[in-house]
């Protein structure tokens, strides 16, 4: 079973950064966490690898119908975006809303996934196409 939503950019990887938090921000959801992988694994545990960031995005009207039909459902809320380099191209993820219905069973979650999908794609599409703020 998939779980991630993937797309790939041709952009650096802070350009990446910047432009998935506009395009989340666009579809209603606000980023209240941030966690630079990289930097925190170098910190503690003296490891390099790859730019990688956890930002914790949340789209509150859905995430209070999440919890209205389900109250462990926080454990599954589609909250987490990964912007990671991946070889010379930037990866931008997102988990696939439907996981929580498979995993969870509740038709009740079933409209809910479906509006996160629906917005979580249109994040993801914009950040596909040409810019043209230039």
């Amino acid at each position: 079973m998939r779980y991630d939503r993937t797309i790939h950019l041709d952009a650096d990887f802070a350009t990446a950064v910047a432009r998935t938090r506009e395009s989340l921000a666009e579809q209603g959801f606000g980023i209240l966490t941030e966690i630079d992988v990289a930097a925190t694994l170098k910190a503690k545990l003296d490891h390099d690898m790859e730019d990688y960031v956890i930002l914790g995005a949340c789209n509150p009207p859905l995430a209070h119908r999440a919890l209205d039909a389900d109250r462990s459902i926080g454990l599954l809320l589609p909250c987490n975006v990964v912007v990671r380099r991946d070889g010379d191209r930037t990866a931008v993820q997102a988990l696939d809303p439907n996981t929580m219905v498979a995993l969870t069973e509740l038709d009740a979650l079933r409209p809910i996934a479906e509006e996160a999908t629906r917005r979580l794609d249109a994040a993801l599409t914009s950040l596909t196409a040409p810019d043209t703020s230039s």
